[in-house]
């Protein structure tokens, strides 16, 4: 747990560094990716953090602890907070590489039109809506079901939504509630894909268009996608089979839970599996995107570009060598 609190604190602030500090990424990409790693430092900073202060506590007494922890303090306990928390950063995750992948797909479909349906206010706007509509459902379950309450899980290690009668999940009446979080995922996660389907459609289109012209290079190739928004369409299709092959497991327990099941062991794995996503966006921009290396490199290591300086100075005496040369092979000739 430790190692992914520094994992995911340190990949995430150097995301956040990257996309705000540079004026090159202050893009509508770039604002939802700082979104993006906004929510994956939100589960590093609050949601891993108590986890781990929880099992070193239990490890350090002599008596299992669980009960004395669990008990809330004036009526409040840390998950209230933090089972929300972790709950809307997931949401905002799946709602930012939705509107990744539509931001992709106008860019390829729509090139010279996409600095006029994507812009920054628009896109700083709709980030900030999908923060607000995430929040509202993070707290949904405890807004219309008395049924369902937060509690610190031994299984899990985590603050998870639990039915307070002890009832089966399917004679609750929570369980319509419960199961509002994997509809909306699977929702935007199949609309994720659909679009992704579209956008690589049309570059395998353009793709098979350059090839079939005989003199591609004069054709004007303003209404095609670059090769950069080429490679940001793959890393943001990337993006999304990384957070659904994460997101999987913990949709198969809450189905699951809401069906009756018990399933404690896979439980630990569902959402750590999950909780480990927030790790592999930092590592996916570093393997895809050049710029993002080179950015990051500045970051640690400051301006390494500047060794480059001493080109025009051997280049500068190439050419004197050369000259020399021509000269000799003229004064030969002449002779």
């Amino acid at each position: 747990m430790i190692a992914f609190i520094v994992a995911i604190i340190l990949g995430n602030v150097v995301s956040l560094l990257v996309f705000l500090g540079s004026k090159r990424f202050r893009t509508p990409q770039g604002y939802l990716k700082a979104s993006l790693a906004l929510a994956d430092l939100a589960v590093g900073v609050l949601v891993v953090p108590y986890s781990a202060y929880r099992e070193i506590a239990t490890l350090f007494q002599e008596k299992d602890c669980n009960e004395a922890l669990s008990t809330a303090v004036w009526g409040f306990h840390p998950c209230h907070v933090i089972g929300p928390v972790f709950a809307g950063c997931t949401f905002v995750s799946i709602t930012t590489i939705f509107l990744l992948c539509i931001e992709r797909s106008i860019t390829v479909l729509k090139p010279l039109h996409k600095n006029l349906f994507v812009t920054k206010k628009r896109t700083i706007a709709l980030i900030a809506f999908s923060w607000l509509l995430c929040c509202f459902l993070a707290v949904v379950p405890l807004l219309f079901s008395q049924n369902i309450l937060l509690h610190y899980s031994p299984c899990s290690r985590m603050c998870n939504y639990v039915f307070s009668t002890g009832e089966s999940a399917r004679t609750s009446t929570g369980w319509n509630v419960i199961l509002l979080f994997p509809t909306f995922d699977f929702s935007l996660l199949g609309g994720t894909f659909v679009i992704n389907l579209i956008t690589f459609a049309a570059i395998r289109q353009f793709s098979k268009a350059r090839k079939q012209l005989a003199q591609p290079k004069v054709q004007s190739i303003s209404n095609r996608p670059s090769f950069s928004d080429i490679k940001a369409a793959k890393t943001i299709a990337i993006l999304t089979v990384s957070f659904s092959a994460c997101f999987g497991p913990i949709a198969v327990f809450v189905v699951g839970s809401v069906l009756g099941y018990q399933w404690c062991e896979f439980s630990f794995y569902a959402f750590w599996i999950l909780t480990s996503n927030s790790c592999w966006n930092v590592i996916i921009y570093s393997a895809m995107d050049r710029k993002f290396r080179r950015r990051t490199r500045e970051l640690f290591f400051g301006k390494v570009l500047k060794r480059k300086r001493r080109c025009p100075g051997s280049n500068a005496g190439t050419a004197g060598h050369c000259g020399a040369l021509l000269k000799e092979i003229l004064h030969h000739e002449c002779a």
